[in-house]
């Protein structure tokens, strides 16, 4: 099993991403941690007490993290993730509760006291592990590798460049990408491949259970407005993309690619430049995802929510 510490900001398919990343026989989730971002960090942070209490996950701590980017005003996205940032299903009253720790000091605390180098799993803004690496510099050499989801190797999906993660707090990943931790990116163009399509949909109601049915219901919520803002026919998953390339390598494809951050260009703010034919002639400097194979990708996501199995009320 590989130690990961999961940094979301649940989001549908964090919501996902955080089921994937507790059930899966090849994860050992030693925390979850929030940070602003899909909505606010009390949004976030409550939405991740949510799915932990429908999905049955205990044990597992929740530490809310940084309330705004480093330096810049906080960009939500409730036009993508509704109100509460997780819209669609009525939840019930959460029952997982939050630990009384900033996410920085938990995720420092793991990885000073794990018995082997833990993987960072950030699958929304990198405002938690830039912090943490520029108050703890040493933890760099206690980090496995980090995964994460942001990014793009083609085009955005804020601006015409930059995808929503990095577009938030672009100086956060700027200071991640230098950090010398082993990276990679599971942009939107690996992403756009894990596509919700009806059959998915069919495969979770099929599932019989109360999560199966919590989990469709956020996908057909998520599907709705990807339908209204960007006309897509069916939803990508974006989140568990970064959990499944943890879980099994070959389900994610990647190649090895310099990439930089746009910090302050006039329209590619936020853009993740990767080089991917040496144009620049810089050596490579993470890892960048570019296909998934997609079948056994959804056969890991759904197994997973069935192994939860939550039981219908």
């Amino acid at each position: 099993m590989t130690p990961v510490i999961l940094d979301c900001d649940p989001g549908h398919d964090d919501a996902i991403a955080i089921i994937l990343a507790a059930a899966d026989p090849a994860i050992d989730l030693l925390a979850i941690t929030t940070v602003a971002g899909n909505q606010t960090l009390e949004k976030t942070t409550l939405n991740a007490r949510r799915v932990c209490t429908v999905a049955g996950i205990e044990g597992v701590p929740i530490a809310a993290g940084c309330a705004r980017p480093l330096i810049r005003p906080l960009r939500i996205a409730d036009d993508v993730h509704g109100a509460s940032g997780l819209d669609g299903p009525a939840f019930p009253e959460p029952t997982v509760e939050v630990v009384d720790e900033h996410a920085v000091e938990l995720m420092h605390r793991i990885l000073t006291g794990h018995g082997e180098p833990v993987t960072l799993v950030p699958t929304g803004p990198l405002t938690n592990v830039a912090l943490l690496l520029t108050r703890y510099p040493e933890d760099a050499a206690r980090i496995r590798e980090i995964v994460l989801m942001g990014g793009s190797a083609e085009r955005g999906n804020v601006t015409p460049y930059a995808e929503a993660n990095i577009y938030v707090d672009p100086e956060a990943a700027a200071i991640v990408l230098g950090s010398g931790v082993p990276i990679t990116f599971c942009g939107l163009n690996v992403t756009h491949q894990a596509l919700v399509t009806e059959d998915v949909v069919a495969r979770l109601l099929g599932l019989d259970t109360e999560l199966g049915r919590i989990c469709a219901d956020l996908m057909t919520f998520f599907g709705s407005t990807y339908r209204r803002l960007w006309g897509f026919a069916a939803p990508p998953l974006h989140d568990p993309v970064a959990v499944a390339r943890v879980i099994d390598p070959t389900l994610v494809a990647c190649v090895d690619a310099h990439v930089a951050i746009e910090l302050h260009g006039a329209h590619t703010l936020g853009a993740t430049v990767v080089d991917l034919h040496s144009y620049l002639g810089h050596p490579p400097n993470a890892k960048v995802a570019l296909t998934l194979d997609r079948d056994r990708f959804w056969d890991r996501v759904i197994d997973a929510i069935a192994r939860v199995n939550f039981p219908a009320r």
